[in-house]
Parts: C-alpha cells; structure tokens; sequence
C-alpha cells in the first residue's frame, strides 16, 4: 500500500508530504487547487512520461518520491532482488524521480537509477488507476476485453494467444512466400548447392592456409637453408672452427689454473660456452641433414596454394576464411531447402495452428467464466445505482479466423429499458447512465484486483443524491480488502471515507500554490457542509453535513 508522497516545486506545490493509511481516503476541494496534481505525481512515479512543464514556475526541477509497503507482495520483492534493486526481501519499496527544465530525467528505486520501464512494471503491481473519464474509454472493445481479461485472471493467457498467432502468421506467410516464389527460391537452392558441392569437394580446414604457407616457404628455400647450415656447423666444427679454439684456450688456462683462481673462474665459464655451443652444433647438423629439396612435396603444396587462392577470389573471400564460406553456404542452402519444402511448411502451419487453438480455446473457457461473474456484479451494482432494472451482460462473440486477441470479441451489452434487448452500450446508455455502467465495472473490476491500492478520480461524475450515497458504500466496502483513494466532489462519497484530505490554493507573492492538509472531525464537518450547501454554509448546511457523517460511519461499522 501506499505509506507516504513527497512532492517539491511541482505544478503548484511548492512542498508537500502526506503520510496514507489503509482504508478509503478521500481528497475534496474546489475545482483547479489541485486534486488532480496528486494523480499526476503518483503516475509519473509509476512510469508516466515526464511533461517539463510540470515544474514549478521558476524553479529548475521538481522531485516527487513515495514509500510504498509491500509485505505482502512476494513478487514485487522477488523482482527488486533480480533487477539489483535489493539484496534480501525487503518491506517496503521507495520510488523517486527528479525531472530537471534542462529536459532530463531522474528516476530511482531504493536509491538506485531505474528505467522507465522499470517504474512502470512495477507500477503496475502496486496501483490501479481508475480515470474519471473511464466511461468514455469503456466504449472500446478493446478496453472492453482488458477490463474482462484483468476480472477473469487471464492477461497471461491473452498474451500467450498473441504470441501463438504471431507464431502462425509467420508460418502462414512463409509458406505463402514459398508458394509465390517457387521458381525463383528453387533456383537459388540449386545455386547454393552446386557452391556447397565445389567447396565441400576442396574441403578447406581451419588453419590450414597458415600451415601451407610456412611449409611452402620451408621448401622453396630448402637448399639456401642446408647451405646455411653447413657452413655455419663448419664454422663451429670445423678445422679452424670455434670448438678447436676453445679447446686450445682451455689448455693454456689450465696449467697455471691452481695458482691463479681466476684461470679456474674462466675455465668454468668456457665449460658452459662449450656446452651451448655444442648445443647449436647439433641443431645445425639436424637442419641440414632435414633440408633435402622435395620436389614433388613443393609442386603439390604450390597446387593445393593455388586451388585455394582461386576459390578465394572466386567467392570474394581470404584464403583463411574459406572453410566459414563454406559453413555460410551450408546454412543458406538449408534454409532454402526449408524454404522450398511446401510440404514441411505445411506442417508447420498446422503446428502453430494447433497451438493458437489450444490457448486460445483456454482463453476462451476463463473468459466465459469470468463474463459470467463479472455480468452478474456488475449488474448487481447497477440495480444499486437507482437502475433497477437494468440487465448487462460481457458478450462474447466467435469469430471467424484467428485473430490475436483470441477465438471471440468482447462486448459490454445493457438493456435499460426493459425490452429485453440487450444491446452495445454506446447505442443504449444516456450519459449519466453510462458514468453508472462505467462505476459499476470498475468497482467490480477493483474487486478482483491483484494491486494493494485503488484509486478513483471523480469516476462518481454525472450522479448525485441517493446513487452518490451508493458510490460512497461501494468505495468503502472495496477499502475492507484494499488501500481506496478516490477524488470527489460529492458530499454524500466523501462522508463514507476513513480519512479526508482537503486540497486548497493560495496566493502567495503573486504565485498561486496548492496545499493538502488531513481535517478533523470538525473540519470535516465545515468541508462536508461546502459541498453541501456551495460557499454559503448556515447552521442547518452544518448539522446536515454533522448527520451525514454521522449515518455513514453507522453504515461502516454495519457493513465491518
């Protein structure tokens, strides 16, 4: 639920806290100090894109923070811990954002920088919004079967559905594709696989342009090399060579080696030359007795170099590269292969076919069930709103081809006239009665949410007396299972609420700001009695507003 909404410099607020409580919480005040500012903050804070008029005029950025408590939201905390936001379930969740004139914004979650996206999701899990025009966009089908999807516990199997019917028209359209490209698709399976047919019979290897060439270089120079290495062995073994030397040096050192200490420090050094020495002698003699000229060995890595070289320049590629063109034309040619398989495709048609009509047929039954008690609820609802004999019904109708949003439509049907013809709302219902039909679906739509709190703005326009006192006992029973806060401008709402928030403007140093205090019980009395009786309150407006008060507490503490 929501514990606490911090704003500062937004819209007309220069500074505001407000701490909530559980239960149904109204906000009143005359039109334009500011109810509405209070949603803004909230939806900007749950994802709403940022409007940089929003800040306060004269002021460089506004900030906007809530505290929300979520306890009894595993999966809220479950999604804090894998996105970073939290390292262990937590209690409460702390969502702010500042936006800046400069036109950025700054969002965070528990402290930490946070998407859009991010607010949004889990926005999503902790507040349901409910617009006082919700009756215009109720004309929707598409709104229609959100509202029914949200009742019936099924937005995850609509969405299954979309992803199933993408999966079929995809295999839908590829097959058409093969069927109107048959020629040109066959054509170019056959020029792949005569590609794929030269390079498989050249069978290029990994690494094998790298070792050809070294091997190439290491024949062609075979005779220079054995040269080399002759002479170099015969400079070192040789009769004037660098070990005849040593040995003489080793001779005369070694005589007087006793006597003088550093003929025996010489001595061990040349110990270790001769032995190193020795060393390179022996390669040598390896390399020249190695480097025989081949012919037939150079003439066929000089053939194998060539063919490589051609089929290179032929499919645009280096030499190296060769066995991953190879891989690419193998792939090609099997996906054309596939491509042109009609029979294969229209397995796969059937396939995905299949599986739309598996979830979508799931979809249907939860929708049906969910039609029905919503119908039921709803119509329930409407007979307490002063339509007593009203009859609605959440139709669904087949259609005839798949579609993404499953196997029917959705449309909200309303006899108010006892004709017992049921027909689309917006060719019925008169403009009060659709603000009605519009409560009436959205409370029992608010019965079946899976969000701590509910808010309503101003969905009560359009009806008044009785009915008003109506709307005011429904909001305050959804407040039994659920966090309410509802904007009004009806005395006979405000009076069933738990607590009651006034919302006023003033004008300060010629800048208007808003302010939002909690009344007491006296003051709500005075508030109550305003929207009774307008800017002249008498003492009978008051002792109406004491009595209404007063008659609805009565019917709260019946109702609990």
């Amino acid at each position: 639920m929501l514990l606490n909404l911090s704003l500062k410099n937004f819209v007309i607020v220069d500074e505001l806290n407000l701490s909530f409580e559980d239960g149904f919480t109204v906000l009143t005040g005359e039109t334009g100090a500011g109810k509405s500012i209070i949603l803004d903050a909230i939806g900007l804070l749950l994802g709403d894109k940022a409007d940089f008029s929003q800040i306060r005029n004269g002021q460089t950025e506004a900030k906007l923070s809530a505290l929300f408590a979520i306890e009894n939201l595993p999966n809220v905390q479950n999604i804090l811990i894998e996105q970073g936001f939290s390292e262990e379930l937590c209690t409460e969740i702390a969502i702010s954002r500042t936006i800046s004139a400069n036109g950025r914004s700054r969002n965070f979650i528990n402290g930490q920088a946070a998407t859009l996206s991010q607010l949004k999701h889990i926005g999503e899990m902790l507040i349901d919004i409910h617009g006082q025009h919700a009756h215009y966009s109720l004309m929707n089908e598409n709104e229609q079967r959100h509202i029914l999807d949200a009742f019936s516990g099924s937005l995850k199997t609509a969405e299954s559905v979309k992803q199933a019917y993408q999966h079929y028209q995809n295999a839908v359209v590829a097959l058409q594709d093969a069927q109107n490209n048959a020629e040109e698709l066959a054509e170019r399976q056959e020029r792949f696989a005569w590609q794929y047919k030269e390079l498989s019979e050249l069978a290029p290897k990994n690494g094998e342009w790298q070792d050809l060439s070294a091997q190439y270089d290491q024949l062609a120079h075979a005779a220079d090399i054995q040269t080399s290495a002759e002479n170099a062995y015969q400079l070192i073994d040789g009769d004037s060579g660098i070990n005849r030397l040593l040995n003489r040096t080793v001779r005369t050192l070694q005589d007087l080696a006793e006597i003088e200490p550093q003929f025996a420090e010489s001595l061990n050094i040349l110990a270790s030359v001769e032995a190193e020495i020795g060393e390179v002698s022996s390669i040598l003699r390896a390399v020249s007795n190695k480097s025989e000229l081949d012919p037939q060995e150079l003439t066929a890595c000089e053939e194998r170099m060539q063919a490589l070289s051609h089929a290179a320049k032929k499919y645009r590629c280096d030499e190296a590269l060769l066995p991953e063109k190879l891989a690419e034309i193998e792939e090609k040619l099997h996906h054309l292969t596939a491509s042109v398989d009609m029979e294969h495709l229209k397995q796969q048609v059937d396939k995905y076919l299949q599986e739309y009509q598996r979830v979508a047929k799931e979809l249907t039954q939860q929708r049906k069930d969910g039609a029905e008690q919503l119908s039921n609820e709803v119509e329930k609802l409407l007979h307490s709103l002063a339509m007593q004999k009203a009859k609605f019904q959440a139709a669904l109708t087949p259609n005839e081809e798949p579609t993404p949003n499953g196997n029917e439509k959705i449309a909200y049907l309303i006899d108010t006239t006892m004709s017992d013809h049921l027909r689309p709302l917006a060719k019925t219902a008169s403009g009060g009665e659709l603000a009605r039909i519009s409560l009436a679906v959205q409370v029992a739509a608010g019965r079946a949410a899976t969000v701590p709190t509910l808010i309503f703005d101003e969905v009560d326009s359009g009806i008044g007396g009785r009915v008003a006192d109506i709307v005011g006992q429904c909001l305050q029973n959804l407040s039994q299972n659920y966090q309410v806060l509802a904007i009004t401008h009806l005395a006979q709402v405000a009076a069933h609420a738990n607590q009651h928030w006034q919302v006023s403007k003033t004008d300060k140093n010629g800048k208007i700001i808003s302010h939002i205090r909690h009344l007491t019980d006296d003051e709500r009395i005075e508030e109550t009695a305003r929207m009774i009786g307008g800017e002249k309150i008498t003492s009978s407006t008051r002792q109406n507003a004491a009595e209404m008060l007063a008659a609805a507490r009565e019917k709260s503490f019946q109702a609990a």
